[in-house]
This record gives structure tokens, C-alpha cells and sequence, in this order.
């Protein structure tokens, strides 16, 4: 029967091991396992939930079975270098989110849940990024962009270009 090579790495798996001690038993590390491996290789490939569920002696569907819950996490191929979120919460779409996010699609020549051909860029949609207070708002990697704007869109756009 042939072998096939493990897909998470050692650095992975022992990135995986090091939550054991901090939850009450391995169900709970699923999580967290999963934004390891998200982190690290861009996506979860099936063959990476069953060898996290490997890692955390459980059954490959318990591991599938929160991994497909969130929509954080992508699994059929890595996302780009940097994961664009445009919010399109209520507050956001009041605001004109809805608006901006399809400028924002037309000037990186992709829709939501697509990567732009150089790989650089994810374009999301998030159904709350949480800051209703300065809507529309958009996240891009950690930083959070407030109150947007047609031209801060474009100033965003341009300073990738940069």
C-alpha cells in the first residue's frame, strides 16, 4: 500500500500540541488547530483536517464538522498574501458598504471570495466586522479601515501598488 507525505509539518503539528495543556481535553483544541493550519498553509485541505484529527484523536467529521461552521476559514485552495474583509452588516450597507465594496471589486478585477491573479489579494464579505460605529467599514490583514470612502478605497488600492 502507498504511503503519502504528511501535509502539516512537524512545526505545524507541534504548533497543534501546544494548546494540550491550555483546554480541558483535545475536542476543544479543534479551533485553534484549525487557525494553525489556516495560518500557516493559506487554506485547510481535506487531507489536513484528517491528519488534525489524527493530532487530536478524534474522527476526521468532528473535525469537518467546525471547520465548516465558520466561513473564516477557506478550504478549497490558499487565500492571498492579504485577506481583504468589506463589511456588510446593516450598518455598513446604510452607510453605502454595498456601494463601496463593489468599487472596490471592480478596481481588484475580482468578486468576493475570489483571489486576484498575482495571489496578493483575498476580496470577503463579512457579515459584521464589528465596528458599526465607524461603518462602512473594511478589514485588510489587522488593520481596520473606517468610515469608508470611494477615495479611500482608492487611496487603499494604490498603496498596494507601492
Amino acid at each position: 500500500m502507498p504511503t503519502t507525505e504528511p501535509h502539516l509539518s512537524d512545526e505545524i503539528r507541534t504548533a497543534i500540541r501546544a494548546y494540550f495543556p491550555r483546554y480541558p481535553n483535545r475536542r476543544a483544541v479543534v479551533l485553534p488547530a484549525l487557525h494553525v493550519v489556516h495560518q500557516r498553509l493559506g487554506h485547510v485541505p481535506h487531507e489536513a483536517v484528517v491528519e488534525i484529527a489524527e493530532i487530536l484523536e478524534l474522527a476526521p467529521a468532528e473535525v469537518l464538522d467546525t471547520l465548516s461552521f465558520y466561513g473564516f476559514f477557506k478550504q478549497d485552495k490558499p487565500m492571498g498574501r492579504l485577506r481583504v474583509w468589506v463589511c456588510r452588516s446593516i450598518s455598513c450597507a446604510a452607510c453605502g458598504g454595498e456601494v463601496l465594496l463593489e468599487h472596490l471589486c471592480r478596481r481588484l478585477g475580482v468578486r468576493p471570495g475570489e483571489t486576484t491573479p498575482d495571489g496578493r489579494i483575498t476580496l470577503e464579505f463579512a457579515e459584521c466586522l464589528g465596528a458599526c460605529d465607524h461603518a462602512p467599514a473594511m478589514l485588510a490583514g489587522d488593520t481596520l479601515y473606517k468610515k469608508l470612502t470611494v477615495e479611500k478605497i482608492d487611496e487603499f488600492v494604490e498603496s498596494l501598488r507601492s
